[in-house]
């Protein structure tokens, strides 16, 4: 087992440098010139000259990518950003609290709510409950989630009043966005879950609980759930990177100054150390995300311990 665990963290490094070196990539070939855009049209070319090599932009690709993967990767620093001329790092920081409770409720919601659902519309198959929560699933896959903030707008704060429309003003500021982060990945679990639980629920193991006697209740908790969450299980971390890699639109929507909507601000202004601090911290939380859902997934299936422990025999 911690032959595998080792494999998928030396995995989850190449990944990041190789999503480092990618964006770095397409930020160099961005058109328009960094400098320029900094310092206004009316910039003179002197000081624009000036300006790209105080920024470094005068140096080679191989060069700007040397310095940028050394200083991010190994001296853990993104420098300072051009546009507020404040470390990146130090401003990502403070974002950061934000986005990660955001994404975190989100999918807490997403598995708790969705799982219930899925088991819920298991155990009525075939019945009008069964039928109506996949149409609801189906029509929550199908909107766009920001289409869906938007009508969470309108409709909780515009029309009823309730809770705040943009912004951070205390706890209340997080729910929509939560809800408007949440609803699909609800969708998609509840289906997911469905699907899980109809594979199991005409097992041998399951006919012979019921053979014994045992509740329908305790059958579903004790005996459907636990070997129906193993696809569950492989979505969660999909599902949470999802939902963090989301938040630039939903951060854009409801005005939250959090990781998403930082991002957006460096690529507006082409200011590169803000975008690469951006995707760097999104391709590490998606990484560790998908780490720790394979761990998850390695020590719950009896199948893939048994398979690293032969080995280890061998």
């Amino acid at each position: 087992m911690g032959k595998y665990v080792i494999q998928r963290v030396l995995q989850m490094f190449v990944i990041i440098w190789i999503a480092g070196f990618i964006v770095f990539t397409l930020m160099y070939m961005m058109p328009g010139d960094p400098a320029k855009i900094l310092l206004g049209n009316d910039a003179t070319e002197s000081t624009i000259l000036a300006k790209r090599a105080e920024l470094g932009l005068d140096a080679s690709y191989v060069e700007q990518l040397a310095s940028f993967m050394y200083h991010a990767f190994v001296r853990f620093d993104f420098g300072y950003s051009w546009s507020y001329g404040v470390p990146v790092m130090q401003e990502l920081l403070v974002r950061l609290p934000r986005t990660l409770f955001i994404g975190v409720s989100a999918m807490v919601l997403n598995v708790l709510l969705g799982t219930w659902l899925g088991v819920f519309a298991a155990t009525h198959r075939g019945k009008w409950q069964d039928s109506l929560t996949m149409v609801i699933a189906m029509v929550f896959i199908s909107v766009p989630d920001f289409w869906l903030a938007l009508m969470c707008v309108l409709f909780f704060s515009i029309n009823l009043g309730w809770l705040p429309a943009y912004g951070i003003d205390g706890p209340l500021s997080y729910v929509l966005p939560i809800l408007s982060s949440a609803v699909a990945g609800i969708a998609i679990n509840a289906r997911q879950g469905r699907s899980s639980m109809l594979e199991v629920i005409h097992a041998d193991f399951i006919s012979t609980a019921r053979a014994k006697g045992q509740k329908e209740s305790v059958i579903v908790r004790k005996h459907m759930l636990p070997n129906a969450m193993m696809p569950i299980i492989t979505g969660v971390g999909g599902g949470l990177a999802m939902v963090v890699a989301g938040s630039p639109i939903m951060e854009s929507v409801f005005s939250i100054p959090g990781v998403g909507a930082y991002l957006l601000v460096g690529i507006n202004l082409r200011d590169r150390p803000i975008v690469l601090a951006c995707v760097v911290f999104f391709a590490v939380f998606t990484s560790v995300a998908i780490l720790l859902m394979d761990l998850c997934y390695a020590f719950l299936d009896p199948r893939i311990k048994a398979q690293y422990a032969a080995k280890k025999v061998g």
